[in-house]
This record gives C-alpha cells, structure tokens and sequence, in this order.
C-alpha cells in the first residue's frame, strides 16, 4: 500500500509502515497524516496482522510537522485532522514498535512515544522542540510526557526543546531498548515478530489495563483485570493452560473459544 509520504510493507504477521518523506527528514504533511492515520485504520482490520513496525525512510525518523508546507484549512481544524493520526496510533489494537534511528522531534518523537514500545540507534537524536518554533507541545505531549517522566522532568523536555541524546532518553525511560546502529532493524523485527506470535487479545487487554491504571483507583483497576481475564478465559488461555500441562509450546489464535 502506497499513500503520500506513508509506505506499508506486509511480512507475514508483522507490517512495516515507513515515513517515507527522505529528502525532508519524513518531516509530515497534511496528507502524510491523514495517511499514516489511513494506513492504521486498514492494518486494523487486517487480521493477519498482529505487529507493526513504525519507522523512517533515509536514516531518520520523523521531524515532525513540515513547517514549510501549510494550507488554507483553518488551523483548529487542521490540528484536528493531524489529532486523528495520534489517536489511530494510540487506539490501535495491535502492538506497535518504533524504530528510531536519527532524528525524532516535535511530533515526531510524540508519534514514537505512543507507540508500545520503542527502538532506538545509540545515535538517534530526540527534542520537544516545539518551543524553537514559537509553538505549544502537540501530537499527545502533554498527556504522555507527565506518565512517562513526571511533571517536571516534561517541563524541562517543553520548555527548553533541548536536544536529547539516546543515552539520556533512555534513561529518562522515553526509550524502551537501545542498540548499535548496524543491530536496530534486526531487533526491532525479533521484538515484532515475538508479539505477532503472542497472544492477541490477552496483549491487547493488558497494553490498555496499564494505560488506564495512572488514572483508576485500585477497586477499578481490579475490576477492569477481571473482566479482561473472563474474556481470555474464552480466548487462548485454555488452550495455553492445556499446551502447559501437556509440556507444549502453546500457539496464540486469538479466536473465541465459546459457541
């Protein structure tokens, strides 16, 4: 599948969708985000995939927002528009990895941090750097920078727009694995290919339990657990359950077990 600035590979149970803006830095149009939030919404509903890899064409991520392309469209609705792609990202059912090497600024490194988990070169380099350019943090900052590394440590990522080396955005916890350069697309795959093979909907249920836990009291959270474990309890968890007692890899379908 082929949309303006979005390029999607499928490989068996894994998708790749790559940025794919080179020449800019995969810096993001208009149209570059109503086709990654597209190209989301398609991978949806494609049950034969169960991971995606998010990523960059030309050696970097993404730079954010093409601040040399604009439109007539009225910025409030504009910014709509480009809300719909974080939300694609972040709603989405299905496990996603970002890969990043270079550069991953503005909304770019937001688009990253909604994923579940994220990859990066040793030398990728992060910033908010919003603040450089006159603006506001966007693209889901201000609701998952505080979760990540507490009020404080996100105003000084906004508000100064440092530059962020891999190192420190590891440590800050903004960065899942760090590899060598040459390792990040052989890893990121192996990650991917892991949660493709994993248990589709107890993995589903368990990413939102933990999203939503900041914000639940514990009687909630309780209350969320079990129902997510009533409908594993109709998914794969008896034929996991039986695989290990009869000493045998289990295998995932995510298919309903009650008729």
């Amino acid at each position: 599948m082929s949309l303006p600035g979005i390029a999607v590979e499928r490989d068996g149970a894994v998708a790749t969708v790559t940025l794919h803006r080179p020449d800019r830095k995969n810096a993001m149009t208009l149209d570059s985000w109503t086709a990654l939030r597209d190209a989301f919404h398609e991978l949806q509903r494609d049950d034969s995939v169960r991971a995606v890899v998010l990523t960059g064409a030309g050696g970097n991520f993404c730079s954010g927002a093409d601040m040399d392309r604009r439109d007539s469209m009225h910025p409030l609705e504009r910014m709509r528009e480009v809300n719909s792609a974080a939300l694609a990202v972040a709603e989405f059912s299905k496990p996603v990895i970002a890969s990043v090497e270079g550069y991953a600024v503005g909304a770019g490194w937001n688009l990253a941090l909604l994923c579940d988990v994220v990859v990066a070169s040793r030398t990728a380099k992060f910033s908010q750097i919003f603040a450089r350019r006159g603006m506001s943090v966007d693209f889901g900052g201000s609701w998952i920078l505080p979760r990540l590394v507490g009020l404080h440590q996100a105003k000084r990522l906004v508000m100064l727009a440092d530059i962020v080396d891999a190192e420190e955005a590891f440590a800050l916890g903004l960065v899942t694995e760090l590899v060598e350069p040459a390792d990040l697309g052989t890893r990121t795959i192996e990650l991917a290919v892991r949660l493709a093979e994993a248990p589709p909907v107890a993995v589903s249920l368990s990413a939102r339990l933990l999203e939503e836990g900041s914000t639940s009291t514990l009687r909630e959270a309780l209350d969320n657990e079990a129902r997510s474990q009533a409908v594993n309890l109709a998914t794969d968890a008896p034929g996991a359950i039986r695989a290990f007692v009869e000493k045998r890899p289990p295998a995932f379908t995510g298919n309903w077990q009650v008729t």
